[in-house]
């Protein structure tokens, strides 16, 4: 067993504040200013825009928490809910997103029939386009995320991630993860470590409150001035009935990264001797190599967030996934490389990997390609117990 894997063993009996918030619940500790911003930003994450505020006119939904519910009533897990990226390949193999026809990102609504000074239209979801003769066509399918716990994730420091790259290189370098470099909107289109989104394609949860607004919504903000054209046709948008641009004046995105920096961490399942022994297991066959189950954040002037021990079983770093990859490129991010997805709260996935194929552990595991194909034949190596066990730390995330 290597030292990453025995390291990632022990850290199994540290328990981090935020362990003991429910599903949906604000992180421990927070003053009674950031609750009230938490609570602001839950409202605000809840309402549904319309298109006279600047919905649309092509959008996947009107509100976050259509897709972002669960388990239960909670706010800020998912709903499965499904999206679609689509592109081709060009002759020389690299990937076009396809932007003059809508891509990569599909929005499956639309408003409607729409009357305004420049005339009338009727604005239709988008679909992906027939391929023509000969192309290479990409369709991927996508499940929405649950947004537990990520403020944690944000307010840890980039060299965190780096050196657990580094850390892999060394002592695992045939599973070594690549840190997803991407501009940032925020800051210029500077580099920055990307951490969200299943390519890493996000550097922060602000600007994924502004990239969610425009790209979901169809909500221009500061950060995303520009509209989507509907299908790629730009001249469209002239008949587009919202009255202000940007259409959120930047409130709105605040209020979103204070609703998910402040959301606490998923809570761990019930603990055993099976479970914790099935934590071993998954440190043997290489699982927590890249899940990775102890993180802790940096200085913060948030104390809930500053300097907490949490346990997401992730590294956030891009692996080559093989066949499990989706076939789109996101920055840096090629079509085999993916994020590594974390587990805290898998117990209340339905569905799993970035498509949902898998509708227990074992597929989920059974499916992993690539980099992580040597946990996979070491997962149908383990005899009975062990695997049984496995399945049941897993069960308990």
């Amino acid at each position: 067993m290597t030292a990453l894997r025995v390291r990632s063993c022990l850290g199994a009996v540290l328990l981090s504040a935020a362990a003991f918030a429910d599903f949906g619940d604000p992180l421990t500790g927070l003053t009674a200013e950031e609750l009230a911003r938490f609570e602001a930003g839950k409202t605000e994450f809840s309402t549904a825009e319309e298109p006279d505020e600047g919905l649309g006119p092509v959008f996947n939904e009107a509100a976050c928490v259509t897709c972002h519910t669960g388990p239960g009533t909670a706010v800020g897990g998912t709903t499965q809910r499904m999206e679609t990226r689509f592109g081709r390949l060009r002759d020389d193999g690299t990937f076009d997103p396809m932007p003059e026809l809508g891509g990569s990102l599909l929005q499956d609504q639309a408003i409607g029939y729409v009357s305004v000074e420049a005339g009338s239209y009727t604005y239709v979801p988008e679909a992906v386009p027939p391929s023509q003769p000969g192309e290479l066509r990409v369709v991927a399918r996508r499940r929405t995320q649950p947004l537990f716990g990520l403020g944690l994730v944000d307010a840890t420091p980039p060299s965190t991630f780096i050196g657990i790259a580094i850390v892999q290189a060394i002592l695992s370098p045939s599973i070594a993860g690549t840190p997803s470099v991407v501009p940032d909107p925020s800051n210029g289109g500077q580099p920055a470590l990307g951490k969200f989104g299943w390519k890493a394609q996000v550097p922060s949860l602000f600007v994924f409150s502004g990239d969610a607004y425009l790209n979901e919504m169809g909500v221009t903000n500061p950060l995303f001035p520009d509209e989507n054209c509907p299908q790629g046709d730009c001249d469209s948008l002239r008949y587009n009935p919202a009255l202000t641009s940007p259409n959120d004046d930047g409130s709105g995105v605040e209020k979103f990264n204070d609703f998910m920096t402040f959301l606490a961490a998923p809570p761990r399942g019930a603990r055993n001797f099976v479970t914790e022994y099935g934590n071993i297991v998954a440190g043997a066959i290489g699982c927590l190599d890249c899940h990775v189950q102890t993180l802790r954040t940096g200085a913060n002037a948030v104390a809930a967030l500053n300097k907490v021990t949490y346990h997401p079983f992730s590294d956030f770093l891009l692996h080559d996934m093989g066949a499990l990859g989706d076939g789109i490129t996101q920055n840096q991010a090629t079509g085999r490389l993916m994020r590594t997805q974390p587990l805290w709260g898998l117990r209340t996935q339905a569905n799993m990997l970035h498509d949902g194929r898998a509708t227990t552990i074992s597929e989920a595991i059974r499916a992993h390609d690539g980099q992580a194909a040597s946990s996979r034949r070491e997962f149908e190596s383990l005899g009975a117990f062990d695997r049984y066990a496995l399945r049941a730390f897993l069960e308990s995330l």
